[in-house]
């Protein structure tokens, strides 16, 4: 079983707190898949405006979740770490659904599924859970570009 801390999770990842979203690696196959999990607690700053009521994740930062996921296992499949010359880009979602609110408590497991990549164009199956419910699903593109490279246009 391959597994990542936090720690090693960062060498892969150029996001920090508050956009870290992911928090261990429970396993990972190299051009395959990986699965992942975020702890999801009420300290989190969102739960502040969504909702002070009823906090539960934002829809879009599950799939930033999961797009992170991703990321960590192209760096791996690639054997590669990125530097300060590599950009991700998001470049598409397809298919996303919510299937149950992720509450603070909540322990989101991620599994994410290399479907092909091609023309450096990476395409992913990934799905989110809690306690073994279906919570989120979606497939998920990006790219790598280099800084000069990189089009302002390409991506978020």
């Amino acid at each position: 079983m391959k597994t990542l801390d936090i720690n090693q999770i960062k060498q892969y990842l150029p996001h920090r707190y508050p956009l870290l979203l992911v928090d261990r690696v429970l396993n990972w196959e190299s051009g395959k898949s990986i699965t992942a999990i975020k702890n999801v607690t009420v300290n989190e700053e969102f739960f502040n405006g969504h909702f002070p009521h009823k906090p539960v994740m934002p829809g879009v930062l599950m799939i930033e979740a999961l797009a992170q996921t991703a990321a960590l296992l192209s760096f791996l499949t690639m054997g590669q770490k990125p530097d300060d010359n590599s950009v991700v880009y998001f470049i598409g979602i397809d298919g996303a659904r919510f299937k149950r609110p992720v509450e603070p408590g909540d322990q989101l497991k991620m599994e994410v599924e290399i479907l092909r990549n091609a023309r450096g164009i990476w395409k992913y199956k990934a799905t989110g859970s809690v306690d073994g419910q279906l919570a989120l699903e979606a497939e998920l593109m990006c790219t790598m570009r280099t800084i000069n490279d990189a089009s302002p246009a390409a991506g978020q």
